[in-house]
């Protein structure tokens, strides 16, 4: 059984930047679909960015050209987050796919979650 555990959230004023990371266990070696979702009180859980097994990466329009997903050679996976804005505060999880292709951005697409780690920017 797959574990995902996120680590680096924490509260930022407006326009400083974050690193989260995703440790993961029990996961084959670059085979999998990984990606990252936030959650912020009252709204549905939404993709922000995804990276196939490829490499191939893809990000929602809100926060394409500020957020940069990557992946190490131990199978974990981060999220450099730039310029943030207020709007960018919630619960961020990190996910993977049972497949090395993305199902894009959608909640169902995706297998194993974290449990989350929180990031607060204010203004």
């Amino acid at each position: 059984q797959a574990q995902l555990v996120e680590s680096g959230g924490g509260s930022v004023q407006a326009g400083g930047s974050l690193r989260l990371s995703c440790a993961t266990t029990g996961l084959r070696y670059n085979q999998n679909c990984m990606a990252w979702f936030r959650q912020s009180p009252g709204k549905e859980r939404e993709g922000v960015a995804l990276i196939t097994a490829a490499g191939t990466t893809n990000y929602a329009a809100s926060v394409r050209g500020r957020f940069t997903i990557s992946t190490d050679i131990g199978n974990n996976v981060y999220l450099q987050m730039n310029s943030l804005n207020v709007q960018d505060s919630g619960m961020y999880f990190c996910a993977a796919a049972n497949t090395a292709w993305c199902h894009g951005l959608l909640r169902d697409g995706y297998t194993y979650w974290g449990q989350g780690t929180q990031v607060t920017v204010s203004s």
